[in-house]
């Protein structure tokens, strides 16, 4: 069960759109991952891991959108927020951190990126190089998960999760994005029954999602 908010922060010109064959392809393989239909392990994680450290160095001038409207709005109409620490899974250059930490006790950023943890020096105070694939936190510890614009390991997410905690699943870049998965399909993937709030900000869009008693 989903309820969608009416957009109020507008889509301005300018946005950067992937290659549309890079983006295709990888959308498929966070679907396919998502629902079980593929597989992730060591060749997957150290793919993407070198990927990103290549990246990371530039990543801020010519990768990341510089936009935080779906995040700010998640935070502010994804109401009410749990009191507690948040997970930053994928968390890239902390360029959301601040954001987070105004909204939660802690901030861990977790990323497989080793270079991309470097680069987010003074932006995240708590970093780990992990994968979202075994979070490396206890059973029901944490408050929030946000995933800005990552893949989607269900299991995991609803495993670290308080019983009151939430997802924040953010795409930047809306279903142009590379990672973009419609809000019923996280749902559905996630165990369990879950109930989402949802809307379009910027260039991107955003859902808040819980799990039902």
């Amino acid at each position: 069960m989903s309820r969608l908010l009416p957009r109020i922060l507008p889509s301005t010109e300018g946005k950067p759109l992937p290659p549309k064959d890079t983006a295709d392809a990888f959308r498929a393989f966070a679907r396919d991952l998502a629902t079980g239909r593929r597989t992730w392990g060591a060749a997957e994680a150290d793919f993407l891991a070198g990927l990103f450290d290549q990246l990371a160095p530039e990543w801020d001038t010519t990768q990341a959108t510089g936009r935080d409207d779906p995040l700010r709005d998640a935070l502010t109409r994804g109401t009410p927020l749990p009191y507690g620490p948040c997970l930053e899974v994928g968390s890239g250059t902390g360029q959301f951190t601040h954001l987070l930490a105004s909204a939660f006790t802690t901030v861990i950023s977790i990323d497989l990126s080793e270079q991309m943890l470097r680069q987010a020096a003074g932006r995240s105070p708590s970093r780990v190089r992990a994968d979202a694939s075994a979070l490396p936190v206890a059973d029901a510890s944490i408050a929030a998960v946000a995933a800005i614009d990552m893949l989607l390991f269900p299991s995991e997410i609803a495993r670290v999760l308080t019983p009151d905690g939430l997802l924040l699943w953010i795409n930047q870049l809306g279903q142009d994005g590379p990672l973009y998965l419609p809000t019923e399909d996280v749902a559905a993937a996630l165990p369990g029954q879950w109930t989402a709030i949802e809307a379009e900000a910027g260039w991107g869009s955003w859902a808040v999602l819980r799990r039902l008693p």
